[in-house]
């Protein structure tokens, strides 16, 4: 499981997430501040990618922002796939790529959807996170992510359902990804 680093970031995660959240075509302007509200982490088998589906609200909507942390560019990078840089107090400069652009975020969101990939929490080394409920599938699929984020009940098959919160504060459960065919 990932080593969660207790340490500084500049810029942080919401500054960089609050220039580039408004460029993306499923984003309703007119929020506020962006804020920390959910989300899990995933481990990359080969321990080069940081992988994190990280949730954000703006006083009027929550977003899913699945987001890769690498040592280096990604190659061949799709444009607009980059969401910036940063300095990491320990591991040193960070890419930080929208991880559903990401193909090493988007194996792993597959093998989640397959029940094979263990979610773990945000800010804690090596702790699962039981919040998130995932109703696993057989077979290829195709993963689709819900960017912006509804309250909803149990998982039905080929969906990844976890916690977050509310524009208004409160606590809500939502579908992060699902598994097409």
């Amino acid at each position: 499981m990932a080593t969660i680093h207790q340490t500084t970031m500049n810029p942080g995660k919401l500054d960089l997430l609050a220039d580039w959240l408004p460029k993306q075509d499923w984003y309703r302007p007119g929020g506020g501040t962006l804020e920390r509200a959910g989300g899990f982490r995933l481990d990359d088998p080969a321990g080069e990618v940081g992988i994190e589906l990280m949730v954000v609200t703006d006083g009027q909507a929550s977003y899913l922002v699945p987001m890769a942390y690498r040592g280096a560019p990604l190659d061949g990078a799709p444009e607009g796939a980059l969401i910036g840089t940063a300095e990491h107090g320990v591991l040193g400069t960070r890419w930080f790529y929208d991880g559903e652009q990401d193909p090493v975020v988007r194996a792993q969101l597959t093998e989640l959807l397959h029940g094979r990939a263990v979610p773990q929490k945000q800010s804690e080394s090596d702790a699962v996170d039981d919040t998130v409920t995932v109703a696993a599938v057989d077979g290829e699929v195709a993963v689709t992510l819900r960017r912006e984020l509804r309250p909803t009940g149990e998982p039905a098959p080929g969906e990844v359902v976890a916690g977050y919160t509310a524009p208004d504060g409160s606590a809500a459960r939502a579908v992060y990804l699902t598994a097409g065919r």
